[in-house]
């Protein structure tokens, strides 16, 4: 296992308000509200974890969409994976920036 880098909160919530609100909490062009704007980050910060230790893209949408369905319990909804598959190859672009 790999130490993990510091990740920057705000490219981390630009990536997740722009492109996985599942609670649709977010403001015109995907900025989020400052009253909540840490309501995703153990999510993010999970997911790019896992992405800097290896694991798939697949398996890292696999947990968001476990996160939204089963941790905060929302009904599958038309498009939830391919929001979880774009903020996983969002995140994988961020992640892979920081080991240059």
């Amino acid at each position: 296992m790999t130490s993990i880098p510091t990740f920057k909160l705000s490219c981390l919530r630009d990536i997740g308000w722009g492109h996985w609100d599942p609670i649709g909490i977010a403001g015109p062009n995907g900025s989020w509200p400052e009253e909540a704007a840490d309501e995703y980050d153990s999510y993010l910060l999970q997911a790019a974890a896992k992405l800097w230790n290896g694991q798939s893209n697949a398996d890292v949408a696999d947990y968001l969409v476990e996160m939204e369905t089963e941790h905060m319990g929302l009904s599958a909804m038309p498009g939830f994976r391919e929001r979880a598959v774009t903020v996983t190859e969002e995140l994988r672009s961020y992640v892979e920036g920081l080991r240059r």
